[in-house]
């Protein structure tokens, strides 16, 4: 009996209850682990049984550790300083103080909003076709992501139908609230439409309240309170207001509230920087034709000859490439900031950037505002800060619960599902 047992030893790779050797009840034998072997064969398999039954098996991992870790022991002691130098060398200077990168991340997101948006309006002031600007402002980027694929910084994820028709509701929200964004920034001051837009989170609250049924806070309502009563007096008085930007403003402000509807439903695996691409190279196609429809009569009888006049081909034809590159260089970073940082960080920064913006706005074009859109202003800047802060600690608050439950849920079925393989009871 007990040759048998030995010469069977090395084949069994399964757990197996070996019968006692004069017989007997299953009841008082072993459960059979697999062999732990010193890579001998047969025989060294074997040794691990005796008499019919295997060793403990903590007994003999215990005494296989021990054999294992006392030569690796023994040649980390021998050399102290190879070690230590090797683990400092894989450990960089960015890797030691990542807060410099995400710094950096913000500069350069509130540097290149503040630029585009000053260059942006330059622009205006000698050439006020904002649906021709806008094609240009994506075209740019989209040209910008085709050439980053081609050298593989991004390497290019593919697209199929499925997520293709999510991305296009999202694209064409976009479009739309890229032009009409454009539209109240050449009718209206930079500064005015800022605050205008800063009505955003209202929109996405209401929203959510009544197209998702999501819902809102009583707190978050009242963050809101001050957003519009800010927002309508900085309109009241605004010097450069007018209709058409005004409800431009309105109108963009909609449409991106409409594309964050949809881009909950469009969530993908992929990454941020393809997705942006994807969403550019839709929103172009978009905008091309109502460009050609609104102003393309009027660019081919005189609008760019004017351009051309006032600051010549060269400055033009540059001035259309930067702002381009600008645009889709801030939202870029936009998105990979919010990647590196909380909600509640990347909504403080949000918000400090719009007041980056106006106050440069300001500065830059010199623009004369009443005491009261001042004040108004400040106003709503101040609702939207309250309101991020309030949403993000929110959200925060949920992740952490769903956290928690989800890993609880983990180990219930972790347990359940070892009491039944091993009939624990």
């Amino acid at each position: 009996m007990e040759s048998r047992v030995l010469s069977r030893a090395a084949a069994l790779p399964q757990l197996r209850r070996l019968p006692r050797e004069g017989g007997g009840s299953s009841s008082s034998s072993f459960l059979s682990m697999k062999p732990i072997s010193g890579g001998i064969g047969a025989e060294g398999a074997a040794a691990n049984l005796i008499c019919g039954r295997q060793l403990c098996p903590f007994l003999l991992l215990e005494a296989k550790r021990e054999t294992a870790v006392k030569p690796v022991l023994a040649a980390a002691s021998s050399s102290p300083a190879e070690g230590s130098d090797s683990a400092g060398a894989k450990v960089g200077f960015l890797e030691k103080y990542p807060f410099l990168i995400t710094g950096f991340f913000f500069f350069m997101w509130y540097f290149l909003n503040v630029i585009f948006n000053i260059m942006n309006k330059k622009i205006y002031n000698y050439f006020p076709y904002p649906y021709f600007v806008s094609v240009i402002h994506l075209a740019v980027g989209v040209v910008y992501c085709l050439i980053s694929w081609a050298v593989g910084l991004p390497k290019r994820a593919p697209i199929d139908g499925n997520l293709l028709k999510l991305l296009i509701p999202v694209a064409v929200c976009h479009a739309l609230g890229h032009v009409t964004s454009n539209v109240s920034f050449a009718a209206v001051a930079v500064s005015f439409t800022h605050t205008i837009k800063a009505l955003e989170p209202f929109f996405n609250a209401a929203a959510s309240q009544f197209i998702l049924g999501q819902s809102i806070p009583i707190s978050l309502w009242l963050s809101l309170a001050p957003v519009v009563l800010g927002v309508s007096m900085a309109s009241l008085t605004e010097l450069s207001f007018n209709w058409l930007g005004f409800i431009s403003a309105m109108i963009s402000n909609i449409s991106f509230t409409y594309r964050s509807l949809y881009s909950k439903k469009a969530m993908t695996d992929m990454d941020s920087t393809n997705v942006y691409a994807y969403i550019s190279i839709i929103a172009l196609i978009v905008c091309i034709p109502p460009a050609i429809f609104v102003e393309g009569p009027q660019l081919m009888k005189y609008g760019f000859n004017d351009a051309i006049a006032k600051v010549g081909m060269t400055k033009f034809v540059t001035d259309l490439f930067w702002v381009g590159l600008f645009y889709h260089l801030y939202n870029q970073l936009a998105t990979n900031t919010l990647e590196r940082v909380a909600p509640l960080t990347h909504a403080v920064g949000n918000v400090l950037k719009r007041v980056f913006v106006i106050g440069f706005s300001i500065i830059i074009f010199g623009n004369k505002i009443s005491t009261q859109t001042g004040i108004g202003t400040c106003i709503a800047i101040a609702g939207v800060a309250i309101y991020s802060l309030l949403k993000a600690k929110i959200e925060e608050e949920k992740r952490v619960s769903f956290g928690f439950f989800k890993a609880l849920k983990f180990v219930s079925r972790c347990t359940s599902r070892w009491i039944k393989n091993y009939n624990v009871v």
